[in-house]
């Protein structure tokens, strides 16, 4: 192991167990191990329903994982998302890990450039410097500026997800997960999004990303990482039918 990753993942292992069906227990995967350094991206690969989106939300701490190290270099430290309290792992959202999904889940009635300025000033920056750089962002997206002031929850999905692309931009986050970022964009606007990933890359910024669209991966992708490789299995009694 490296001592300057910026995310490492070690012996990690997921099951889902279905309460609903005698406690039936679903493998994801076990012993899995990854490192991630600045300025790579990372692409999770392997085929559907391999894990990818398992790992990814394990990685931002949204599912709890059945045993591992999830290590993060925040502030100067590792931090093991695993053990890390809620107030630990809020921190490490704030300053430390990006997360840009498929779909904006934003509070109702919030207008859009609000949104994306949210992070910045939860982190100290000046409304005003807050607000230029929404603005730059939004614009280099092309999101007319008549939507600034609108809440997203009327706009096309391309709409919302650039606004979703935006915030997730906005703030130089030293590890940022990408889950399928681009799916809902036109050609042009993913064009823009391949131009800011780079720009994270060149600024030091560990990716980890998950991008269907092979086109986007193979002009992001600095490797890639096969979940299925650690495919998990369990035995065969602790199974419930």
């Amino acid at each position: 192991m490296s001592d300057n990753a910026s995310l490492r993942v070690t012996g990690l292992a997921k099951t889902f167990t279905l309460h609903n069906q005698d406690s039936a227990i679903i493998p994801v995967f076990e012993a899995l191990e990854l490192e991630v350094f600045p300025g790579e991206c990372v692409v999770l690969a392997g085929r559907s329903g391999a894990g990818k989106s398992t790992l990814m939300r394990s990685i931002y701490s949204n599912y709890r994982v059945s045993g591992g190290q999830l290590l993060v270099r925040h502030r100067g430290a590792m931090v093991d998302l695993v053990t890390a309290s809620p107030q630990q792992v809020i921190d490490v959202r704030r300053v430390t890990l990006g997360h840009v999904g498929q779909f904006l889940r934003v509070i109702p009635r919030v207008p859009a450039i609000e949104i994306v300025m949210e992070p910045l000033l939860a982190n100290g920056w000046s409304r005003s410097d807050a607000q230029r750089r929404a603005q730059e962002l939004l614009g280099r997206l092309n999101l007319p500026e008549r939507l600034w002031a609108l809440p997203p929850a009327t706009f096309s999905g391309g709409e919302q997800q650039r606004v979703n692309i935006a915030r997730g931009f906005a703030q130089h986050f030293p590890i940022l997960l990408l889950d399928e970022p681009t799916a809902s964009l036109d050609p042009a606007n993913r064009d823009i999004v391949v131009a800011l990933i780079h720009e994270a890359l060149a600024d030091g910024v560990a990716i980890v990303g998950i991008f269907h669209d092979v086109d986007v991966r193979e002009r992001v992708a600095t490797r890639d990482f096969v979940i299925s490789d650690f495919a998990a299995t369990v035995p065969e009694e602790s199974v419930s039918a």
